[in-house]
Protein backbone atom coordinates (compact mmCIF):
# COMPACT_ATOMS: atom_id res chain seq x y z
CA UNK A 1 0.00 0.00 0.00
CA UNK A 2 1.51 3.40 -1.05
CA UNK A 3 1.50 5.34 2.29
CA UNK A 4 0.90 9.26 2.08
CA UNK A 5 4.07 11.36 2.84
CA UNK A 6 4.43 14.16 5.32
CA UNK A 7 4.47 17.00 2.37
CA UNK A 8 2.83 16.93 -0.62
CA UNK A 9 -0.20 17.98 -2.20
CA UNK A 10 -0.63 18.21 -6.09
CA UNK A 11 -2.68 21.30 -7.59
CA UNK A 12 -3.67 20.30 -11.05
CA UNK A 13 -4.87 23.52 -12.96
CA UNK A 14 -5.38 27.08 -11.92
CA UNK A 15 -7.52 28.58 -14.19
CA UNK A 16 -11.37 28.64 -12.62
CA UNK A 17 -14.14 29.05 -14.94
CA UNK A 18 -11.29 28.36 -17.77
CA UNK A 19 -9.66 31.44 -17.59
CA UNK A 20 -5.52 31.62 -17.71
CA UNK A 21 -4.37 32.76 -13.98
CA UNK A 22 -1.23 31.23 -14.06
CA UNK A 23 0.49 34.86 -14.21
CA UNK A 24 -1.49 36.39 -11.71
CA UNK A 25 -0.95 33.76 -9.16
CA UNK A 26 2.75 34.15 -9.60
CA UNK A 27 3.21 37.55 -9.64
CA UNK A 28 0.74 37.27 -6.19
CA UNK A 29 2.18 34.53 -4.31
CA UNK A 30 -1.01 32.44 -4.27
CA UNK A 31 -2.51 29.38 -5.54
CA UNK A 32 -5.79 29.93 -6.44
CA UNK A 33 -9.06 27.43 -6.57
CA UNK A 34 -13.01 27.78 -8.07
CA UNK A 35 -16.02 27.60 -6.49
CA UNK A 36 -15.73 31.02 -4.76
CA UNK A 37 -19.65 30.96 -3.56
CA UNK A 38 -19.50 28.21 -1.38
CA UNK A 39 -18.41 30.60 1.71
CA UNK A 40 -17.71 29.26 5.37
CA UNK A 41 -15.39 26.21 4.28
CA UNK A 42 -12.28 27.28 6.13
CA UNK A 43 -14.41 26.64 9.29
CA UNK A 44 -12.53 24.12 10.96
CA UNK A 45 -15.60 22.82 12.80
CA UNK A 46 -16.97 21.25 9.63
CA UNK A 47 -16.93 17.96 9.16
CA UNK A 48 -16.82 16.13 5.67
CA UNK A 49 -20.88 15.99 5.50
CA UNK A 50 -21.40 19.46 6.46
CA UNK A 51 -18.67 20.65 4.12
CA UNK A 52 -19.81 18.72 0.94
CA UNK A 53 -23.21 20.29 1.83
CA UNK A 54 -22.60 23.77 1.51
CA UNK A 55 -20.79 22.62 -1.72
CA UNK A 56 -23.77 21.21 -2.98
CA UNK A 57 -26.22 23.59 -2.10
CA UNK A 58 -24.64 26.38 -3.76
CA UNK A 59 -22.96 24.80 -6.81
CA UNK A 60 -24.87 21.36 -7.64
CA UNK A 61 -28.43 21.43 -5.83
CA UNK A 62 -30.63 20.82 -8.87
CA UNK A 63 -28.40 17.10 -8.81
CA UNK A 64 -30.20 14.10 -7.35
CA UNK A 65 -26.93 13.50 -5.76
CA UNK A 66 -23.53 13.82 -4.78
CA UNK A 67 -22.27 12.24 -7.66
CA UNK A 68 -20.56 15.69 -9.26
CA UNK A 69 -20.73 17.83 -6.06
CA UNK A 70 -18.44 15.26 -4.28
CA UNK A 71 -15.93 15.00 -6.29
CA UNK A 72 -15.94 19.13 -6.82
CA UNK A 73 -16.16 19.06 -2.59
CA UNK A 74 -13.10 16.40 -2.62
CA UNK A 75 -10.96 19.40 -4.58
CA UNK A 76 -11.87 22.07 -2.45
CA UNK A 77 -11.47 19.81 0.69
CA UNK A 78 -7.64 18.64 0.18
CA UNK A 79 -7.46 23.21 -0.70
CA UNK A 80 -8.75 24.04 2.22
CA UNK A 81 -8.77 21.32 4.98
CA UNK A 82 -6.07 19.03 4.48
CA UNK A 83 -3.02 21.23 2.44
CA UNK A 84 -0.73 22.47 4.90
CA UNK A 85 2.39 24.81 5.48
CA UNK A 86 5.46 23.16 3.78
CA UNK A 87 3.36 21.06 1.31
CA UNK A 88 4.47 21.25 -2.41
CA UNK A 89 2.32 22.28 -5.18
CA UNK A 90 2.72 21.04 -8.82
CA UNK A 91 1.14 23.54 -11.14
CA UNK A 92 0.50 22.00 -14.62
CA UNK A 93 0.93 25.23 -17.42
CA UNK A 94 0.64 23.48 -21.14
CA UNK A 95 4.20 22.15 -21.84
CA UNK A 96 5.80 23.00 -18.89
CA UNK A 97 4.90 23.11 -14.58
CA UNK A 98 5.66 25.37 -11.84
CA UNK A 99 6.26 24.04 -7.67
CA UNK A 100 5.31 26.11 -4.65
CA UNK A 101 5.61 25.17 -1.50
CA UNK A 102 2.39 26.77 0.49
CA UNK A 103 3.29 28.98 2.97
CA UNK A 104 0.37 29.71 4.98
CA UNK A 105 -3.59 28.58 5.56
CA UNK A 106 -6.41 28.68 3.16
CA UNK A 107 -8.38 31.97 2.84
CA UNK A 108 -12.11 33.73 1.49
CA UNK A 109 -10.89 36.91 0.03
CA UNK A 110 -14.72 38.06 -0.91
CA UNK A 111 -13.66 40.88 -3.46
CA UNK A 112 -12.62 37.68 -5.96
CA UNK A 113 -15.73 36.17 -6.03
CA UNK A 114 -16.74 37.85 -9.04
CA UNK A 115 -13.84 36.55 -11.15
CA UNK A 116 -14.29 33.06 -9.31
CA UNK A 117 -10.90 33.79 -7.73
CA UNK A 118 -11.67 33.81 -3.98
CA UNK A 119 -10.53 30.76 -2.58
CA UNK A 120 -6.54 31.19 -1.86
CA UNK A 121 -3.69 30.00 -0.63
CA UNK A 122 0.09 32.05 0.28
CA UNK A 123 2.76 30.11 -1.60
CA UNK A 124 6.33 30.29 -1.98
CA UNK A 125 7.35 29.92 -5.74
CA UNK A 126 10.14 27.32 -6.09
CA UNK A 127 12.53 27.34 -8.84
CA UNK A 128 12.96 31.22 -9.03
CA UNK A 129 9.50 31.03 -10.36
CA UNK A 130 10.93 29.42 -13.75
CA UNK A 131 8.83 26.72 -15.38
CA UNK A 132 9.70 23.49 -15.15
CA UNK A 133 9.94 21.93 -19.10
CA UNK A 134 7.38 18.60 -18.80
CA UNK A 135 10.07 16.65 -20.23
CA UNK A 136 11.91 16.32 -17.44
CA UNK A 137 9.18 14.54 -15.49
CA UNK A 138 8.81 10.77 -15.54
CA UNK A 139 5.56 9.29 -17.28
CA UNK A 140 3.45 8.97 -13.59
CA UNK A 141 4.03 12.86 -12.98
CA UNK A 142 2.90 13.92 -16.75
CA UNK A 143 -0.41 11.43 -15.79
CA UNK A 144 -0.98 12.54 -12.75
CA UNK A 145 -0.80 16.55 -13.70
CA UNK A 146 -3.52 15.45 -16.56
CA UNK A 147 -6.11 13.90 -13.04
CA UNK A 148 -9.33 15.18 -13.97
CA UNK A 149 -10.00 16.40 -10.52
CA UNK A 150 -8.69 20.36 -10.02
CA UNK A 151 -6.69 18.95 -6.67
CA UNK A 152 -5.34 15.45 -6.03
CA UNK A 153 -2.83 14.06 -3.88
CA UNK A 154 0.48 13.37 -5.35
CA UNK A 155 2.56 11.85 -1.97
CA UNK A 156 3.57 9.17 -3.82
CA UNK A 157 5.25 11.39 -6.27
CA UNK A 158 7.55 12.91 -3.59
CA UNK A 159 10.75 11.81 -4.58
CA UNK A 160 10.66 12.56 -7.87
CA UNK A 161 9.68 16.13 -7.73
CA UNK A 162 12.00 16.62 -5.36
CA UNK A 163 14.56 14.85 -8.15
CA UNK A 164 12.92 17.28 -10.94
CA UNK A 165 13.51 20.44 -9.32
CA UNK A 166 17.34 19.50 -8.60
CA UNK A 167 17.28 18.71 -12.37
CA UNK A 168 16.30 21.84 -13.10
CA UNK A 169 18.47 24.06 -10.44
CA UNK A 170 20.58 26.62 -12.49
CA UNK A 171 24.06 24.76 -13.35
CA UNK A 172 22.60 21.33 -12.57
CA UNK A 173 23.26 19.04 -15.09
CA UNK A 174 21.38 15.99 -15.99
CA UNK A 175 21.87 12.54 -14.54
CA UNK A 176 23.14 9.98 -16.77
CA UNK A 177 19.93 7.91 -16.75
CA UNK A 178 17.51 11.07 -17.71
CA UNK A 179 19.98 12.08 -20.40
CA UNK A 180 19.59 8.36 -21.65
CA UNK A 181 15.99 8.87 -21.29
CA UNK A 182 15.58 11.98 -22.99
CA UNK A 183 17.67 11.18 -25.48
CA UNK A 184 15.73 8.09 -26.52
CA UNK A 185 12.59 10.13 -26.37
CA UNK A 186 14.25 12.65 -28.98
CA UNK A 187 15.12 9.49 -31.21
CA UNK A 188 11.63 7.86 -30.71
CA UNK A 189 10.11 10.97 -32.01
CA UNK A 190 12.00 11.31 -34.89
CA UNK A 191 11.53 7.78 -35.96
CA UNK A 192 7.72 8.50 -35.80
CA UNK A 193 8.10 11.57 -37.76
CA UNK A 194 10.72 10.17 -40.11
CA UNK A 195 8.02 9.29 -42.76
CA UNK A 196 8.56 5.69 -42.52
CA UNK A 197 5.51 4.69 -41.39
CA UNK A 198 1.84 6.13 -42.75
CA UNK A 199 -1.49 6.35 -40.85
CA UNK A 200 -1.74 2.85 -41.09
CA UNK A 201 1.46 2.02 -39.15
CA UNK A 202 0.61 4.80 -36.24
CA UNK A 203 -2.85 3.45 -35.57
CA UNK A 204 -0.73 -0.32 -35.41
CA UNK A 205 2.06 1.39 -33.25
CA UNK A 206 -0.50 2.68 -30.83
CA UNK A 207 -2.46 -0.41 -30.59
CA UNK A 208 1.11 -2.37 -29.66
CA UNK A 209 1.69 0.06 -27.19
CA UNK A 210 -2.00 -0.52 -25.67
CA UNK A 211 -1.39 -4.35 -25.80
CA UNK A 212 2.03 -3.79 -24.30
CA UNK A 213 0.57 -1.79 -21.25
CA UNK A 214 -2.25 -4.69 -20.55
CA UNK A 215 -4.90 -3.93 -22.89
CA UNK A 216 -7.42 -6.78 -24.74
CA UNK A 217 -9.37 -6.76 -27.37
CA UNK A 218 -7.69 -4.20 -29.19
CA UNK A 219 -9.69 -3.29 -32.63
CA UNK A 220 -8.52 -0.98 -35.07
CA UNK A 221 -11.66 0.49 -37.14
CA UNK A 222 -10.75 1.57 -40.98
CA UNK A 223 -13.99 3.10 -43.16
CA UNK A 224 -17.34 2.91 -42.44
CA UNK A 225 -16.72 1.33 -39.23
CA UNK A 226 -14.59 4.16 -38.18
CA UNK A 227 -17.52 6.59 -36.35
CA UNK A 228 -14.46 8.71 -34.60
CA UNK A 229 -12.43 6.00 -32.99
CA UNK A 230 -10.03 4.80 -34.69
CA UNK A 231 -8.89 2.35 -32.30
CA UNK A 232 -11.59 0.79 -29.26
CA UNK A 233 -9.90 -1.65 -26.75
CA UNK A 234 -10.57 -2.92 -22.97
CA UNK A 235 -9.37 -1.87 -20.36
CA UNK A 236 -9.64 -4.54 -17.24
CA UNK A 237 -8.83 -3.18 -13.55
CA UNK A 238 -7.94 -5.71 -11.16
CA UNK A 239 -9.98 -8.55 -13.35
CA UNK A 240 -13.19 -6.73 -11.47
CA UNK A 241 -13.44 -3.90 -13.46
CA UNK A 242 -14.07 -3.34 -17.35
CA UNK A 243 -13.44 0.15 -19.59
CA UNK A 244 -13.79 0.51 -23.14
CA UNK A 245 -11.05 2.98 -23.85
CA UNK A 246 -11.45 4.81 -28.04
CA UNK A 247 -8.52 6.47 -29.11
CA UNK A 248 -8.67 9.36 -32.06
CA UNK A 249 -5.02 8.94 -33.84
CA UNK A 250 -3.61 11.89 -35.57
CA UNK A 251 0.05 10.99 -37.40
CA UNK A 252 1.19 14.19 -37.65
CA UNK A 253 4.55 16.26 -37.58
CA UNK A 254 4.86 18.75 -34.83
CA UNK A 255 3.67 21.47 -36.84
CA UNK A 256 0.87 22.36 -37.45
CA UNK A 257 -0.62 21.21 -34.17
CA UNK A 258 -3.67 19.44 -33.69
CA UNK A 259 -6.96 21.06 -33.20
CA UNK A 260 -10.15 21.38 -31.33
CA UNK A 261 -11.93 18.84 -34.20
CA UNK A 262 -9.99 15.65 -33.41
CA UNK A 263 -11.07 16.09 -29.69
CA UNK A 264 -14.54 16.48 -31.20
CA UNK A 265 -14.46 13.21 -32.96
CA UNK A 266 -12.81 11.81 -30.50
CA UNK A 267 -16.18 12.26 -28.20
CA UNK A 268 -18.19 11.22 -31.13
CA UNK A 269 -16.47 8.03 -31.28
CA UNK A 270 -16.93 7.73 -27.10
CA UNK A 271 -20.62 8.25 -28.06
CA UNK A 272 -20.78 5.70 -30.22
CA UNK A 273 -18.68 3.17 -28.45
CA UNK A 274 -19.94 3.68 -25.47
CA UNK A 275 -16.60 4.39 -24.30
CA UNK A 276 -15.49 5.28 -20.77
CA UNK A 277 -12.04 6.64 -21.35
CA UNK A 278 -10.81 8.63 -24.45
CA UNK A 279 -7.40 9.18 -25.97
CA UNK A 280 -5.83 11.82 -28.91
CA UNK A 281 -2.85 10.27 -29.02
CA UNK A 282 -0.22 12.12 -32.06
CA UNK A 283 3.30 12.18 -32.61
CA UNK A 284 3.30 16.14 -32.79
CA UNK A 285 1.73 18.72 -30.46
CA UNK A 286 -1.79 20.09 -29.64
CA UNK A 287 -2.54 23.54 -30.10
CA UNK A 288 -3.84 25.81 -26.89
CA UNK A 289 -7.55 25.82 -28.01
CA UNK A 290 -7.48 21.77 -28.26
CA UNK A 291 -6.20 21.95 -24.75
CA UNK A 292 -8.79 24.25 -23.73
CA UNK A 293 -11.54 22.22 -25.49
CA UNK A 294 -10.62 18.96 -24.27
CA UNK A 295 -10.33 20.39 -20.54
CA UNK A 296 -14.10 21.89 -21.16
CA UNK A 297 -15.17 18.26 -22.19
CA UNK A 298 -14.19 16.87 -19.10
CA UNK A 299 -16.17 19.37 -17.09
CA UNK A 300 -19.22 18.11 -18.86
CA UNK A 301 -18.17 14.71 -17.95
CA UNK A 302 -15.64 12.98 -21.11
CA UNK A 303 -12.86 11.55 -19.64
CA UNK A 304 -10.55 13.03 -22.16
CA UNK A 305 -6.96 12.50 -22.37
CA UNK A 306 -4.31 14.44 -24.88
CA UNK A 307 -1.25 12.54 -25.31
CA UNK A 308 1.52 14.07 -27.42
CA UNK A 309 4.48 13.07 -29.08
CA UNK A 310 6.60 13.41 -26.21
CA UNK A 311 4.39 11.38 -24.05
CA UNK A 312 3.76 8.95 -26.25
CA UNK A 313 7.49 8.46 -26.83
CA UNK A 314 7.88 8.15 -23.27
CA UNK A 315 5.26 5.60 -23.25
CA UNK A 316 6.39 3.35 -25.70
CA UNK A 317 9.87 3.69 -23.74
CA UNK A 318 8.86 2.59 -20.08
CA UNK A 319 5.49 0.47 -20.94
CA UNK A 320 7.40 -1.12 -24.09
CA UNK A 321 5.64 -2.62 -27.50
CA UNK A 322 3.98 -5.71 -27.84
CA UNK A 323 5.24 -7.72 -31.28
CA UNK A 324 1.87 -9.49 -32.02
CA UNK A 325 -0.36 -8.32 -34.45
CA UNK A 326 -3.46 -5.74 -33.63
CA UNK A 327 -6.91 -6.63 -35.92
Amino acid sequence: MIQKSDQLVYVRRIYPGRVDRVEKTLESDEIIIGWSEARGLNNRELEWEDFREIVHETYYSDEPDYRVSGGASGSLWRFIVEMKKDDLVVVPYWSDFYIAEVTGDAYHDESKVGEDTAWRRPVKWLNNKQPIPRRLARLPLISRMKAYQTCVYADDLIDEIKDVLSLSAEGTQPRFEEDLRQRLIEQVIKEINSGRIDSNGFERLVGSLLEGMGAKDIEIRHGVSDKGADIVANINILNKFSLILAVQEKHYTPEPPVEQNAIEQLVSGMEAESADLGWVVTSGKYSKDAEKFADKMKDEGYKVELIDGEELAAMIIESGLSVRNIT
